[in-house]
């Protein structure tokens, strides 16, 4: 029986409302920057999927949260250049500042419906869960305000571990955390890549987490499995 279960975080537990590039579009608007929230979103996702992982090797705790926000910033900025209204900004800095913090409140974020129903299930069965993600410092304010906090007995991040997802190393450091084997736990996460074949080449069992089905055409996912354990909700998870 499952007793431990590691639980990405964006994507998995909570999602930004609307869209990333809408979120965006409406702080931009207030500092005298128009942009098309799809545009400004597509030219998000193409710069955060060309950034290097978010994970700082060998670099002292202390200076790690300068390190993410210097990582959003470059991200942030290339999106709004890709999207051809970075000239707009007459202070740039000053947005971006503001636009990291929001995103370290429970405004922008929403939590999936079927998230504390299957926290609150799992709880009462003893089992003991904890956050995996490569998300950065501010996920612990998130998941406060959120009310996702109290539930987890511990957090592990890329950018403290120095390794992201899929990475093993983050995974060997969860374990570590509640001193047990990689056989006896279970991850759930979005990505079939990080969360799913990440936390497999660590030696968990893993389910990706699959919100969208429809939209996903398993036949052309790069695997070497035959079968994938997957669900499209938590609700489905009954241990």
């Amino acid at each position: 029986m499952t007793k431990i279960i590691f639980l990405d975080a964006a994507g998995t537990l909570f999602d930004v409302r609307g869209s990333v590039g809408e979120v965006y579009r409406q702080l931009a608007n207030s500092f005298g920057v128009t942009v098309n929230s799809q545009e400004l979103n597509a030219a998000f996702s193409q710069s955060f999927a060309s950034a290097s992982p978010m994970a700082f090797p060998g670099i002292e705790l202390a200076k790690i949260p300068q390190l993410e926000f210097e990582w959003w910033q470059t991200v942030c900025a290339k999106a709004f250049q890709i999207a051809g209204v970075y000239h707009q900004f007459s202070d740039f800095p000053n947005f971006f500042a503001q636009l990291y913090a929001h995103f370290a409140s429970a405004e922008p974020w929403f939590v999936y419906p079927d998230v504390f129903p299957a926290l609150n299930k799992w709880q009462q069965q003893g089992i003991e869960l904890a956050v995996v993600s490569n998300f950065d410092s501010r996920i612990y304010a998130v998941l406060k305000a959120l009310n996702l906090a109290e539930y987890f007995t511990s957090v592990t991040i890329s950018t403290e571990v120095g390794a992201a997802k899929p990475d093993s190393q983050i995974f060997t450091a969860a374990l570590q955390k509640h001193n047990c084997l990689a056989e006896n736990v279970l991850h759930i996460g979005d990505s079939l890549k990080a969360d799913y074949c990440g936390a497999k080449a660590a030696g968990l069992k893993a389910i990706w987490l699959n919100r969208e089905p429809e939209k996903v055409e398993l036949g052309k996912l790069p695997l070497t499995e035959t079968k994938i354990e997957q669900c499209s909700s938590l609700d489905y998870l009954a241990f």
